[in-house]
């Protein structure tokens, strides 16, 4: 055969097939690996689920528009202009700083942990991808507190915009519970250095449902909280949604100028000074307490990016089915 029309074939095979190729990787898969559970939307990297060896499961890295590492790499990874405060902030995870006056907050010789237990669901999928997973939350010495089951739902958007659900339904497996009055917790982040408003390289801002901006929405009531600046020129931004079905909705923000970005519905004693205790919650043996939040990584500054219309949206939409999508 003629060499030229050899190489016509080659060429003609490759353009036919690479727009198959790109539409195969279309959509939100989750890859077993060992200890995580690796992401993709569409072909990128956007992050893992870490559960082995580890005080309690997290996700890192948090990859937003264009492909920027929208939390702080430390400590799972030293990198250049990153403060070493806290090594408990490990990028996006959900922990508390008093069950039963247990400490699941912190790191160390005297904290308690969350251990995962197993997975009920691993799915990709061309819209959303399901990870629902049960846990127990234990003591140093090993002694049960309660249980978890938690569904992380992470959606294909079709733009440069990333968007994840976590759902969590805690379980009083082994008696009375109560959540205690405390500022550390809950459901929260640890963003890029360039993101915070205070820091050596910070440049960031805070704005919440309510109109309050930066340090002044530490401990205060809203919706909705949205956190923005630069990472390598170029702006965006952590938006968290609190859901209306959500205990004491809307929470409390345990939000911070040095990047770390908690929704947090018990401390009341800390964000409003009332006396200890007021904030505690208490959940009977055999019962359960749930709660849902979005998270939503995007370009600009908050209203360039709609959060508040987007959090309207979020609100009117019906809840999942645990292992379905919207």
């Amino acid at each position: 055969m003629n060499p030229r029309l050899i190489v016509f074939f080659k060429v003609a095979l490759c353009l036919f097939t690479l727009p198959i190729l790109a539409q195969d990787k279309e959509g939100v898969e989750i890859i077993r690996e060992e200890g995580q559970l690796r992401i993709t939307i569409d072909g990128a990297p956007f992050s893992a689920y870490h559960f082995k060896n580890t005080p309690r499961p997290y996700l890192y890295p948090l990859l937003g528009p264009k492909q920027l590492h929208m939390t702080r790499h430390w400590p799972m990874k030293d990198m250049p202009n990153e403060e070493h405060d806290h090594p408990h902030h490990r990028s996006l995870w959900f922990a508390f700083g008093s069950i039963n006056g247990v400490d699941f907050w912190s790191e160390g010789s005297k904290a308690g942990k969350t251990i995962h237990e197993d997975f009920i669901t691993v799915q990709s999928g061309k819209k959303v991808g399901v990870i629902k997973s049960s846990n127990q939350w234990v003591t140093l010495e090993g002694k049960k507190i309660c249980s978890d089951v938690r569904t992380i739902r992470i959606y294909r958007t079709g733009t440069e915009e990333r968007m994840l659900d976590f759902e969590i339904t805690l379980r009083a497996s082994e008696g009375d519970l109560t959540f205690g009055d405390t500022k550390e917790g809950m459901m929260s982040l640890r963003l890029a250095e360039t993101m915070r408003v205070k820091g050596k390289v910070a440049q960031g801002h805070i704005r919440n449902s309510e109109g309050v901006l930066d340090g002044a929405t530490w401990g205060k009531r809203a919706k909705w909280c949205d956190y923005y600046g630069p990472v390598d020129g170029h702006i965006v931004g952590a938006a968290m949604f609190d859901h209306p079905t959500n205990p004491r909705y809307p929470t409390w923000w345990h939000v911070r100028d040095y990047g770390l970005f908690g929704a947090n519905p018990f401390g009341l004693h800390d964000f409003e000074g009332k006396p200890a205790g007021s904030g505690d919650l208490k959940v009977s043996a055999g019962e359960s307490i749930t709660f849902t939040y979005r998270i939503i990584l995007h370009e600009g500054d908050t209203a360039q990016a709609k959060v508040a219309e987007k959090f309207e949206a979020f609100i009117k939409e019906k809840k999942s089915d645990p292992v379905g999508g919207r």
